[in-house]
């Protein structure tokens, strides 16, 4: 009965990120998009992503409230639970992290500011929370799932987007923690293999 569970979690991961097939992220290289749009965090300040870059590199991660990749169900614990830590790694490198929710079509339903605050309270986020209104940034980074990782260096090139790690994968024959092997590589001035991971999760709500 678990592994039924786990094979349509699976098959549910495919037609959430594919509801969007036809966006295509932003590329390695790529410059940091946006960078000056008013973002509204859930502390009540406004900041931007220029102004959150850490000395060595900014790390965005679009999330949600509702979304089971993040928050968690009964056949995957979700990744909002490493958040923190992967806020705590990023920052000993001198790289900052912040969450984005764009899901500018769901705000009566679960993705509300105030929602957003809840959960933020609730998980005890080390890092900022911010509204992407109108799902602005989200189009500009070609966004398409929750979670969705995109990590910037310290000049705002693109050197890593995609996944957190592949633990969402029940047929993964190990363990790869994608985002966490970046943050280090780069610390270390070493190449970040891969690049680009498919993201997977639940679709960006754009109106």
């Amino acid at each position: 009965m678990l592994r039924f569970k786990l094979i349509l979690f699976a098959i549910s991961a495919v037609f959430f990120a594919g509801a969007q097939a036809d966006i295509v992220p932003i590329k390695p290289g790529t410059m940091i998009p946006e960078s000056n749009t008013q973002l509204k965090s859930v502390d009540g300040k406004t900041t931007t992503l220029k102004e959150s870059m850490g000395k060595n590199g900014l790390i965005v991660i679009f999330s949600a409230t509702t979304c089971p990749f993040v928050i968690g169900g009964e056949s995957f614990a979700g990744w909002e639970k490493d958040y923190n830590s992967l806020y705590e790694s990023a920052q000993k490198t001198g790289v900052n992290l912040v969450l984005i929710n764009s899901n500018e079509a769901k705000r009566e339903g679960g993705e509300s500011f105030e929602d957003m605050t809840q959960q933020a309270k609730k998980g005890e986020y080390k890092m900022a929370y911010l509204l992407d209104k109108d799902s602005k940034v989200a189009n500009a980074f070609n966004a398409k799932a929750t979670p969705h990782v995109f990590y910037f260096d310290k000049t705002g090139k693109l050197i890593y987007e995609g996944l957190i790690d592949n633990s969402w994968d029940i047929k993964r024959k190990k363990e790869e923690t994608y985002l966490l092997n970046a943050i280090e590589n780069a610390s270390a001035g070493k190449k970040i293999d891969p690049q680009q991971t498919p993201a997977k999760g639940c679709s960006i709500k754009r109106k």
